[in-house]
Order: structure tokens, then sequence, then C-alpha cells
């Protein structure tokens, strides 16, 4: 039983011994009052009896408060190994962590240990000994073992080297481990829920959805009947095919997609969650925002912009038609002929996002598409002849630019020829760091994306239509 205990609002109690002493004096000095007060009712001396029993009262009271000083509310340091008062602490160096310790770093780790009672015990004990705190946990079962997923919050000062050190001398191996982020805190079922919410208002969402669920991966669709003919890919099963870093699942409107991830292979918790994601996508079918922005051109006409799909195939064949063999030729890098032949894929929100510029009459005068090409984006736009140099390709790139960064996109490039000024304009246009890589002719232009910096940039605009 300890020697000490607290009180609701953090006053220590009394030490034990000392309500022995008090209570002992109390009791005395009760008794003494009673002897006294049968003296002075049956003897003839009360007078003088009442004067002894004032003083032994007073003596009493006394030593009470004599005592209550000497030994104050704070039991001795000696019998409990409390710290000492502030006041009295002696000097010297600080125990308390540093900021940077006290913050800590975020880490996601993963590692496989045995399918044993204990196991896991065992590694969180490990981190624990390095001062590391385990924020969540989740559990892949394995045929042989157990895939624990860990975010973790460390020392600021601790690497990573000497985690994973400690996390194998507890038995975990395949131990994988990167820094994490405040997003990450967010528990799992609850950002599924969310990556599942956004798929079911876009088409175009499904592979960032996946890209978010499972991390750094490549994510590529290939349809069933090529845009430029020959033989499709061969066909999966319903279920899909699970295969180490590589999973196959039906893509939604025919073909397959393809999900990579060679740093870390996937579980078959993860394969069912990225198909549940995918068959949510294909029951509900092609599906965007229907918003749109009117804007004032410089030149005073007015134009709306909104998201098109392959719905709008006809109005986007009937620019194609308006478009001279030039402006086709600059675009599409091939014979003009075939340009028609691209339209439905481009066009398609299983392959990216496409913005059009249209007319009060709704005639389309411009396309700019922001295309998923596995993890990378590329952006690509097409301004009708008459309607260029009026600042219809820098409003469409600038939102196409701003959602690239909305979805976490660290760099947009864009394929045109050297010739092609009014691309190479376009870009310039967005005030972001540009590289330039130029191969026979054919020019590659690569934006690198900073959020804080498309949001404020000229060409920048909202990134969402609805």
């Amino acid at each position: 039983m300890p020697d000490v205990t607290r009180a609701k609002h953090g006053r220590p109690v009394h030490h034990w011994r000392r309500d022995v002493v008090e209570l002992a004096a109390l009791f005395t000095a009760v008794a003494v009052a009673d002897a006294v007060a049968n003296l002075i009712g049956h003897g003839p001396d009360g007078p003088a009896l009442l004067v002894i029993s004032a003083i032994v009262l007073a003596a009493t009271a006394g030593f009470h408060v004599w005592w209550s000083r000497r030994h104050g509310h704070a039991p001795p340091v000696s019998d409990t190994g409390a710290r000492p008062a502030v006041e009295t602490r002696p000097a010297g160096p600080s125990e308390q962590p540093s900021t940077e310790e006290v913050a800590g770093a975020l880490w996601r780790m993963r590692t496989t240990v045995k399918d044993e009672p204990g196991s896991l015990a065992t590694l969180c004990t490990a981190l624990a000994g390095q001062r590391v705190d385990i924020l969540s946990l989740q559990t892949h079962p394995l045929a042989d073992g157990t895939v624990d997923e860990f975010l973790l919050r460390a020392p600021g000062t601790l690497a990573a080297a000497e985690i994973t050190r400690a996390v194998a001398l507890a038995g975990g191996a395949a131990t994988w481990i990167e820094r994490a982020d405040a997003h990450d805190l967010v528990d799992a079922p609850t950002r599924v829920l969310g990556l599942a919410a956004r798929t079911a208002l876009d088409t175009a969402e499904l592979p960032l959805a996946l890209r978010q669920l499972l991390g750094r991966c490549t994510i590529r669709t290939l349809p069933g009947t090529p845009a430029g003919g020959g033989r499709g890919p061969e066909p999966v099963p319903v279920e899909g095919v699970l295969e180490d870093t590589v999973m196959r699942l039906p893509a939604p409107e025919g073909g397959v997609l393809t999900v990579e991830r060679p740093y870390l292979p996937f579980t078959p918790t993860e394969f069912a969650r990225a198909r549940a994601l995918v068959e949510l996508d294909t029951r509900l079918g092609p599906r965007i925002p229907r918003g749109h922005d009117v804007l004032t051109l410089p030149e005073g006409d007015h134009i709306t912009v909104r998201r098109v799909d392959t719905g709008d195939l006809p109005a986007a064949r009937a620019m194609h038609d308006r478009c001279s063999p030039h402006t086709l030729g600059l675009r599409y890098h091939g014979p003009v002929g075939d340009a028609d032949r691209y339209l439905n894929h481009l066009l398609s929100p299983r392959f990216g996002r496409t913005l059009a510029a249209q007319t009060g009459s709704g005639r389309i005068v411009g396309l700019g598409h922001l295309l998923w090409d596995g993890d990378e984006t590329e952006v690509a736009l097409l301004v009708e002849d008459d309607w260029q140099q009026r600042g219809v390709g820098g409003e469409l790139l600038g939102r196409l630019v701003a959602m690239a960064a909305e979805a976490g996109c660290e760099s947009v490039y864009a394929v045109t020829k050297a010739s092609n000024t009014g691309m190479v304009a376009a870009m310039r246009g967005l005030g972001l760091p540009l590289d330039y890589q130029v191969e026979e002719g054919t020019l590659v232009i690569t934006a690198r994306l900073d959020a804080t910096r498309v949001a404020t940039s000229p060409g920048s605009r909202s990134p969402r239509l609805d």
C-alpha cells in the first residue's frame, strides 16, 4: 500500500502517520476536557480546575498547529520518490525532451511476422523500447504469416534504420518503411469510404483512388480494342488475378486494368479492396460532374468551360472538321486522317479528364486533355484555328494543371512539335518551373507542380467544375 494518495484535484491527502498523531492529540484533548467537566461538576475547586483545563486545551492546539506547519501537506520526498518542488529543484541540464522529440516523425511501416501467439506483442515491445508510439495498426493475413501495417510516431532523432533494426531483432521480416504525413492519420475504413464516394461522383477518379489506396503504384488501362487497331490484351477472369507485385482486373469498359507496385508486394486484403473499388466503378457506369464556368476572354468574347466525355463525340468530331491539317498535325503528331480514331479514347473519363471550351451556341472550339499515363500525367490542347491566340488554350491549360495538382501529381508533361509556339507559350504562361527535352523535332515540356504556386499562378483557375 503506498504511503500517499492524491485527491480529486491533485492535492495530496495527509500522510497516514501524521493523521495518527493528530487524532491522538485530539482524543487526548477531549478526554482531558471531559475529566475537567466531571471535576467541575463534583468538586469544590471548580474555578481552579477551569483554569487548568484552559491551559491544557491551549497547549494541545499549539502542538497541532506546530505539527501541521512542520510537516505541511506534501509527503516527504524520501518516502515517495517524488521529484522536489519546482522552486527547490537542483540546477543542471534539463531532462525534458527537445521540441523535435516531442513533435516526432510519422512513419508508415510494414513487416511480416509469424502467425503465432505473442509475435505481435514482441514487436510492440521492441518499438516501445525505442520510444515509438503506435498510432494505428492493420493486419493482412497470409498463408504462412501476417503482414502488420503500422502508422508510427517516433522521436525526431530516431532514424528509419534504427526502427527497422529493432523490428528485425523482434522477429519482423521483409520490413518496409517510409515517411508519412497527416493524411495518413485517417483510419483505413474512413479513407476507403472517402475514396469510394469520390469514385462514385466521377469516373476519372478511379486511378487516383487506387493510387491513394495502394500507395505509389503504376496504373494502366489497356482497352479491349486499341484505338490504333491491332490485338487487345489477354482477358482476365472476373475475379481478377494477383501475382505478387502485379494485380490485373477487368477494366470497367472492357480490356484490362493493371496495377504494379514493384517495391512492395500486394496482400490479399489490398487486392480485395482494389477489386471492390473497380466493381463499384463498373456498376455505376461512366459519369462526370456537369458544372461549368462562363468566361470572358480578353477580346470580350464569352465562352463556357465544362467537362465532356464520349457523349460529346459528335461535337468534337465537328471541331476536327473545322481545324486545318496543320493544326491537327501539331496536336496528334501523325497522319491527319487518324485524328478521329483517337477521340473516343481521349474523351473517355476512364483515361483522364477532358475540358471543352464552347460558344454560346454550343459549338466546341477547344479541347484540353489531362491523361493518366501510368504514374505520370500528360496534358494536351487542341484549339480551332479561328479561336487561336485569344486565350482559350491558356484557360483550358490552367484548369487542367490545377486539377493535376489537386490530384497530387508532382508534374505534368506535354508532347508537341518544336514549331508549336502556341503550346510553348501556354506552358510558359503557367509560371511554373519547366524542363525541355527535344528529340528528332519532338518537344517534351515538363512542368513541376507545386500546389501553392499552381493556386496563385496566372493561368490557374478553379480545378473543379461541379
